[in-house]
């Protein structure tokens, strides 16, 4: 492995970790918050029982966020020099407003996990919402500086140089309002549906059937709402990735050919020597109207760029054929759902739906980290789209392949003590707060 990929590696290592923290560090305090909001408008303990679970699930991935947050920081700088060169001063405001509200997040949990019969019953409420809150706009700001990479803006590069440099502009650049709700709507999707699988097999073994069920019921509407609404925020990101990066576009559909009425294609094995799709399945005019809102309408391919600047288009295409075929199961399972709240109660008690929830568990973390594929890998060979290469910002320093080792056994190392704890804190929650299924939880 030479360092180029060595460099690349760590970073998609890193960053496909750190994405997961990120998500549940986002979501989570909005299932927690609203537990602890039933709980002071019922007085039900069981509510109490599950925000105090939770809560202590938010403290363990808000560590974890933390610690792989500050190692990609890091790498940036250390992996990517002259990328940070010229980027940093140019992008750096994102970052360091990111840093605020990371603080003020810090500040919040604190005080809830920390606040309990020592603070107003509402305010306590109040900064586990902050939690939340603070958490999201932190993601927000992350994702409008990965946004500039693809949609540069803020400057005048000229002759080599970075010129008349504008922080506000870059970071409100065409890209920034796609990413940010499809990246968010994505972090609802799959921390809710990977919550609602956990508590939906505790149901279906029997434990402590009233705590997991009224979890379930949280964290399941969250994810079904976000699974439904994913699909319009996707087709706001295709327009615009099909306005600014066409070569992305390109990849994502493994479309090689520039041409009206094109087809949207369904699996497939591209040929990247022969320009061909083997085995996929078109809907004719469906890219067309997917990119342009026009059945018609002509859509650039892969011919019509240098071929020096075409990226992965294999790795893009699967990754992206994957995070839509995930989206639409979970949006399937997600209409089910609803009929069965609203029309099919004896569906909610089913084991079928509580499987068909279990077997979701993962599917939305696959899609975010697809999605993610798609986004860094479709964006190649371009560091800054447009202006800076990969190849030209990675670091001189040789022994960068040691350095990936190494991180992929801390991450694995990290991955398996998360795993770990989350499986004592789900053995903890059966023993602390066991509701029984007959039992009024207003008595406790």
């Amino acid at each position: 492995m030479n360092d180029f990929i060595a460099a690349r590696s760590q970073m998609a290592l890193s960053l496909g970790f750190h994405i997961v923290f990120s998500c549940i560090g986002m979501v989570m305090p909005f299932f927690m918050a609203v537990s602890h909001f039933y709980w002071l408008k019922t007085n039900q303990v069981v509510y109490k029982n599950i925000t105090k679970a939770w809560s202590k699930g938010v403290a363990i991935f808000f560590a974890t966020g933390a610690v792989s947050g500050t190692v990609l920081s890091f790498e940036l700088g250390l992996l990517w020099p002259e990328f940070m060169k010229h980027a940093g001063p140019i992008f750096g405001m994102p970052f360091s407003l990111e840093g605020t509200a990371f603080f003020i997040e810090a500040i919040a949990l604190g005080f809830f996990l920390y606040g309990w019969n020592r603070f107003n019953r509402w305010f306590h409420w109040f900064t586990g919402l902050v939690v939340g809150i603070s958490g999201l706009v932190s993601g927000i700001l992350v994702v409008a500086a990965n946004a500039w990479m693809n949609s540069p803006a803020g400057f005048d590069y000229v002759n080599g140089q970075y010129l008349n440099i504008d922080p506000i502009a870059a970071m409100f650049n065409d890209a920034w309002f796609s990413q940010a709700l499809h990246m968010t709507v994505a972090a609802f999707v799959a921390t809710g549906f990977a919550v609602a699988g956990v508590h939906a097999l505790m149901i279906a073994k029997g434990k402590n059937v009233e705590f997991h069920t009224r979890s379930f019921r949280i964290a399941a509407i969250f994810a079904c709402v976000a699974a439904v609404l994913q699909p319009l925020s996707g087709d706001i990101s295709a327009k615009d990735v099909a306005r600014r990066q066409p070569a992305k576009l390109a990849a994502m559909e493994a479309h090689f050919e520039t041409r009206k009425s094109a087809p949207l294609i369904l699996g497939g094995i591209p040929d990247e020597k022969n320009k061909t799709v083997k085995y996929a399945i078109p809907l004719p005019g469906m890219l067309s109207f997917m990119a342009h809102g026009d059945f018609s309408a002509e859509v650039k391919g892969l011919d019509a760029i240098p071929e020096d600047e075409h990226p992965p288009v294999a790795i893009t295409h699967y990754a992206f054929q994957i995070m839509v075929g995930l989206g639409m199961v979970m949006m399937l399972l997600s209409f089910i759902y609803f009929i069965a709240l609203w029309k099919k109660k004896s569906w909610l008690r089913s084991k079928w739906l509580l499987n068909f929830f279990v077997l979701a568990t993962p599917m939305g973390f696959i899609a975010v980290e697809a999605g993610w594929t798609v986004t860094e890998v479709g964006r190649q060979p371009w560091i800054i789209h447009g202006v800076m290469r990969t190849a030209d910002a990675v670091t001189p320093m040789p022994g960068i392949a040691y350095s990936f080792y190494l991180f992929t056994g801390v991450y694995v190392s990290l991955a398996l003590i998360v795993t770990f704890m989350l499986y004592r804190q789900i053995q903890m929650v059966d023993k602390l707060y066991d509701v029984l299924p007959n039992e009024n939880p207003e008595k406790h």
